[in-house]
């Protein structure tokens, strides 16, 4: 199936820092487009690939599961260390908790994890009926373009295929058994109001990673996606700051 216009992954090479970006379930790299440009702009060399069943029709994306999302941004970081000296990953909602398991499965190979509303927990009444509801009944309503921001879209599909939510909550209940292996330095965006993830899921990964360098940071003006929200300019300005401070300690040492 051809993309759909505004879904393609980007990439753009730069210095020897690198960042990877991971989108979200059922989003695409539109949603990260603007914070991929930016840090690209900012010298960076900078991967944000298109999650395997992404970016095309919900129907492909209930044929993969989580080992398919994983293995992508897993593959994507070996080539970022491959030429780079540094790395860090970065993601929203399940881009995030893709990128924490990444750095829990990586150790020093990791420098640093940022993560945007991280999807640590599945609601717990969908999510017991899922594994026998998603043999009967193919997809329910979409979950994209919690935006505050008006006119702004990421890119996601308006379905949600139900094998492939099931291979969600699996995900989520895997990463929270590998949060405590997380030790890398972390900075942890997280809206006040999220119609998609709740609040309390930053809280669990604030209160499981065993990392002492933790910055939280809320956000007052978005939503889910506030990487494409009001607060888009703040999620570039912590960002820039959070690798800026890792990166210049790391020459001094």
């Amino acid at each position: 199936m051809p993309l759909v216009p505004g879904t393609e992954p980007f990439s753009r090479e730069g210095s020897a820092t690198g960042i990877l970006l991971c989108h979200g379930f059922t989003g695409s790299p539109a949603s990260l487009r603007p914070w991929a440009e930016h840090l690209a702009d900012r010298g960076h060399t900078v991967s944000l690939p298109l999650l395997p069943g992404h970016g095309t029709r919900w129907q492909d994306l209930q044929r993969t599961g989580w080992q398919d999302w994983y293995a992508s941004v897993d593959r994507e970081l070996r080539l970022l260390r491959d030429r780079c000296t540094e790395v860090f990953v970065a993601g929203l909602s399940m881009g995030g908790a893709l990128a924490l398991r990444l750095a829990a499965r990586h150790g020093d190979a990791v420098a640093g994890v940022v993560v945007v509303n991280p999807a640590t927990t599945f609601p717990r009444v969908k999510g017991w009926a899922l594994p026998a509801l998603r043999h009967v009944v193919p997809s329910t309503r979409g979950i994209t373009d919690d935006i505050a921001r008006g006119g702004v879209a990421e890119g996601g599909y308006d379905r949600v295929p139900l094998h492939a939510a099931n291979a969600m909550r699996q995900f989520t209940r895997l990463l929270r058994g590998d949060l405590p292996q997380v030790t890398q330095p972390l900075l942890v965006l997280h809206s006040r109001v999220d119609h998609v993830v709740p609040p309390s899921d930053s809280a669990v990964v604030l209160g499981a990673v065993s990392s002492t360098d933790v910055t939280e940071v809320v956000l007052e003006d978005s939503y889910h996606v506030a990487t494409l929200d009001h607060d888009a300019e703040r999620i570039h300005q912590e960002t820039d700051a959070f690798i800026d401070r890792l990166t210049t300690r790391e020459g001094r040492t």
